[in-house]
């Protein structure tokens, strides 16, 4: 019986409201943390009541070297300045053999920053990318 792959070579597909931004190298910032609220109860000494409240959501940055895809990138960032559309994004992660190892939808994604590539010919570095994006929550 072969072993699977333990997800050691994975790439990050983003799509927004199913349009392909291609495929990305990097991600990170895919987190939640929950806000608690302690409160005391009078007349009960012995026990603090920890309450959930906010849930706050990091942004997700996403990595990969300079391809042909990079407009698609571009043109979602500038559709911003015509009017902000808050769309449902997705970010698969991958095997090298298309199987999906996980994926994650966010609600409400916006694009933050965009970094393109450093290009100095005396630098042998390979060209990158990096994208920006905030969202309000994951969906099930």
């Amino acid at each position: 019986m072969p072993k699977e792959d333990p997800g050691t070579t994975i790439c990050f597909r983003l799509t927004i409201d199913g349009q392909s931004l291609g495929d990305f190298n990097g991600c990170d910032g895919l987190s939640a943390q929950v806000d608690i609220e302690q409160r005391e109860e009078g007349g009960n000494n012995g026990h603090v009541w920890q309450l959930p409240s906010r849930v706050r959501h990091s942004n997700v940055r996403l990595t990969r070297p300079l391809t042909k895809e990079t407009v698609k990138v571009t043109a979602w960032i500038s559709s911003v300045s015509t009017g902000v559309k808050r769309p449902t994004a997705e970010i698969e992660a991958l095997r090298l053999d298309g199987s999906v190892v996980a994926r994650w939808k966010l609600l409400e994604v916006v694009p933050v920053s965009w970094t393109g590539p450093t290009l100095d010919p005396e630098s042998p570095a390979v060209a990158t990318e990096v994208l920006e994006i905030a969202h309000h929550g994951f969906m099930s």
